[in-house]
């Protein structure tokens, strides 16, 4: 299902190449949601994007463990308050952890978090091509989402996920209304060097 995008954002603070794909220069992570039913059709799109991203020696150690609409609320009592107050509005949340070893050999993979990392950017730009939105967030209690979980000592937290559709940005508290536009990124200079 695609659905259709309620909210115009000012891109102008971004000054992609002219060659960048336009869809990596609109994806960004609002905070202000409107509550809306995702089918389970439109979870297995959105996850099996992930499923497709690059891994170390293909061990794709991300795992997502995502909200229902029964478990909703404990997962948002899983984040910290400031997440809460905006999280409350999106449709499903989710916690990415990854295998902490390999599990052809058990030794340890040091790019299992990098690994997640092109998951979670697959699974945000096939929610942008759903005409949904996502907002990673690191402002999570790892520990009580470990326990809640029941995760072994083989599996890290990384990081939770809000997804669903953007609202206007007059749905969220002032202070944070004033922050809801895209941001600017880093001169090309200041992070690639030859």
């Amino acid at each position: 299902m695609t659905f259709e995008d309620n909210i115009s954002a000012d891109f102008s603070a971004r000054d992609a190449d002219a060659g960048v794909d336009p869809r990596l220069v609109t994806r960004w992570s609002p905070r202000a949601f409107k509550k809306v039913s995702l089918s389970d059709s439109d979870l297995v799109t959105l996850f099996d994007a992930a499923r497709w991203a690059p891994s170390c020696q293909n061990a794709q150690p991300w795992r997502f463990y995502v909200s229902t609409e029964d478990s909703f609320d404990q997962y948002l009592s899983l984040l910290v308050e400031g997440n809460q107050v905006w999280a409350k509005n999106a449709s499903v949340l989710c916690f990415v952890v990854v295998k902490k070893t390999f599990e052809h050999n058990g030794k340890a993979n040091g790019f299992a978090e990098f690994d997640a990392g092109a998951a979670w950017m697959a699974l945000a730009m096939q929610a942008r091509h759903m005409g949904l939105y996502t907002h990673a967030m690191g402002g999570i209690k790892a520990a009580e989402i470990t326990q809640a979980l029941a995760l072994d000592d083989d599996h890290k937290v990384v990081c939770g996920i809000a997804i669903g559709m953007a609202a206007d940005a007059s749905a969220l508290p002032a202070e944070l209304a004033a922050r809801e536009k895209p941001t600017p990124r880093k001169a090309l200079a200041d992070i690639v060097f030859r």
